[in-house]
């Protein structure tokens, strides 16, 4: 098949023992595969790992009409994901989500929380974990400590009511090295909702809104959807953290409030393609944003697939939604052949 039509998807290379959130990324190299094959495309997966003048040289070689970027992390760490488009964007490949630039506003979340709150957009309190640690937060309980980069909700689960038992979770962390990189948040007790979204020309279409609903959850556990509740079917979290789109007429005014949240969210961080805003609505109705994820997951059970199919999208559909963007550049863009010849003959080397 010509090259013209042969896409390479992009995912980060997975360890044969990696954790099951990050196995699942070969589900969705897989069913993307199949989409793009069933919409008259030729995918080739490519791993990549730290190496990225190797993964750029591969690239060139696959002279792909563009890149379906699914990377989440690189060489294990979340931190580098934003490399990906990085390196698509030095060869003058077109690629699907948000761009590099986007991508580091918001996959770094403190950096995210700081723009959105500069846009007037509430989220909730924060504070350095190190600094928690040596001060304590200036800010009311209770607290829920969050990585600044990690994905798919790893460590996430408790809930400290008081200063004493942060400060006791935090020196434990710090301890075995691993408070760096940490933050601790105002826990924002309410309901939880997700609002997925994907780009139209220069517009933004919000998706069907879905809560998340923790079913049965006994008075003192959190309701979090953490790790647990993601990746471990065994786990009471999984069994009774429950996605649901049906809403009452009495919440229309809140999910139009989250629809433009989700909006200003998107254009604040320069965000692109498709991307899931996270919210917790506390007891008096107030919005607060969690979390803005670009390029959110693709898997068949993942919230934006599943939002796309309440809105009356196919899984096909919604991965041709996500290439109609790219496919729009296409025809104003030029191959950079200059920059790939260089590449070829070791040239990137020679520039870094």
């Amino acid at each position: 098949m010509s090259t013209r039509n042969r896409i390479v998807i992009l995912h980060g290379q997975v360890a044969a023992d990696a954790r099951a959130d990050e196995q699942d990324v070969l589900e969705e190299v897989r069913q993307v595969s199949a989409a793009l094959t069933a919409l008259g495309y030729e995918p080739v997966p490519l791993p990549i790992a730290l190496d990225l003048e190797e993964a750029a040289r591969e690239l060139v070689k696959l002279e792909p009409m563009l890149v379906f970027n699914l990377v989440e992390s690189i060489g294990g760490q979340d931190r580098f994901l934003h490399l990906a488009p990085c390196l698509v964007d030095t060869l003058r490949i077109l690629y699907t989500g948000t761009g590099s630039q986007g991508m580091y506003l918001a996959s770094n979340k403190l950096l995210a929380k700081r723009l959105l709150h500069q846009a007037g957009i509430d989220t909730p309190a924060w504070i350095g974990a190190e600094q928690a640690l040596a001060s304590g937060p200036d800010f009311q309980p209770p607290y829920i400590v969050k990585s600044v980069w990690d994905n798919a909700s790893l460590g996430l689960g408790r809930v400290f009511a008081d200063r004493r038992r942060l400060r006791e979770h935090l020196s434990d962390l710090a301890a075995t090295t691993r408070l760096a990189g940490r933050f601790v948040e105002r826990y924002v007790e309410g309901r939880e909702f997700n609002l997925s979204l994907l780009q139209r020309g220069s517009q933004v279409e919000v998706l069907a809104p879905a809560e998340m609903l923790f079913v049965d959850y006994p008075p003192e556990k959190p309701r979090i959807v953490g790790y647990a509740a993601k990746w471990d079917p065994a786990s009471f979290e999984y069994n009774h953290t429950v996605r649901g789109f049906d809403f009452p007429e009495a919440d229309r005014q809140l999910l139009g409030q989250l629809n433009e949240l989700a909006i200003a969210c998107w254009t604040q961080l320069g965000i692109g393609g498709y991307a899931r805003v996270d919210f917790r609505v506390d007891d008096q109705g107030c919005p607060w944003v969690l979390e803005v994820n670009p390029n959110p997951c693709l898997s068949a059970d993942a919230g934006l697939v599943a939002a796309a199919a309440r809105t009356g999208y196919s899984y096909e559909e919604l991965v041709r939604r996500i290439l109609q963007p790219v496919l729009e550049k296409i025809s104003l863009s030029r191959p950079a052949v200059e920059i790939r010849e260089s590449v070829l003959s070791g040239g990137a080397k020679r520039q870094s």
